[in-house]
């Protein structure tokens, strides 16, 4: 029960994660977005450090830094596509796909599940086909790019999902501390090789802080729920985080979607609750 409560938190804190670091990154390159918010995450690394204690291991290390490189992209791919197309389509398309990929790789690894999840993996796909039809507020076109990368980012997060529940029990959040200083590390290269301005100012830079700091502190839930509970569930309770995402988006940026992507919407919480059941 105590891991379905960090899992139901995990999409809660995410969700609002997400929203600010795609209103950073409709201000600024989404690579610098993503770069500067993890470094707003450090102290609450160094946080949860101190009073959570665990001990290293380099298997615990080795696959938090794998797991880095995955985070590092999807957080990236995801912002560059909230800064072009809908809150209302990227957030879901990316959830649903962050769902499919641990569930998938736990099928490959611990054979196929019961029928009601096998129907939550059809039900996610008409999902994604549906929610990603058309413009979501009048304004923003969602084209194939903007799916792309939505997909591409929610692929990365699942990955991310997958490889940090096997860094094992008693290390604490040193696999997350491999994976954030694993990430920082790529994305400073990429800034560099891309000659990127690794700076932020103004509305940019109000919005990329909370957006690292609790892109973090869900990571931590995340964790702790991955920990205690079983992959193929976790997983897609945490990747229920659109809800948030949708309902900031509509209430600050008075998004609106339409009646098909609605549809694809309640098709996506169906799947996901049918791969939990």
């Amino acid at each position: 029960m105590l891991s379905l409560l960090f899992a139901l938190t995990t999409a809660i804190v995410w969700g609002t994660a997400d929203f600010c670091g795609g209103k950073a990154s409709q201000r600024a390159a989404a690579l610098a977005v993503a770069v500067l918010s993890r470094l707003a995450g450090l102290p609450v690394l160094a946080l949860g450090l101190i009073f959570l204690g665990g001990a290293p291991t380099t298997a615990a290390l080795g696959w938090g830094a794998v797991a880095g490189l995955f985070g590092m992209s999807g957080v990236t791919l995801l912002y560059r596509a909230l800064a072009a197309g809908s809150m209302t389509v990227v957030a879901p398309v990316t959830a649903v796909t962050s769902a499919l990929v641990p569930f998938l790789i736990g099928i490959a690894l611990d054979g196929a599940p019961g029928t009601a999840a096998m129907v939550g993996a059809a039900c996610a796909i008409g999902a994604i086909a549906l929610v990603s039809a058309g413009p979501g507020d009048g304004h923003k076109p969602i084209g194939p790019a903007v799916v792309g990368l939505a997909l591409a980012a929610g692929a990365s997060f699942g990955l991310f999902m997958t490889l940090l529940s096997r860094a094992g029990d008693g290390v604490g959040l040193w696999p997350l501390a491999a994976s954030q200083l694993t990430g920082l590390g790529v994305g400073w290269l990429l800034l560099w090789r891309t000659r990127t301005a690794a700076r932020l100012t103004g509305t940019a830079l109000r919005w990329a802080v909370p957006a690292g700091a609790l892109d973090f502190a869900a990571n931590i839930a995340y964790l702790l729920a991955a920990r205690d509970g079983v992959l193929s569930v976790v997983a897609p309770i945490a990747s229920l985080y659109p809800a948030t995402t949708i309902l900031l988006a509509l209430a600050i940026d008075r998004e609106r979607i339409r009646p098909l992507q609605l549809a694809g919407l309640v098709l996506a919480a169906t799947a996901l609750v049918l791969v939990v059941v």
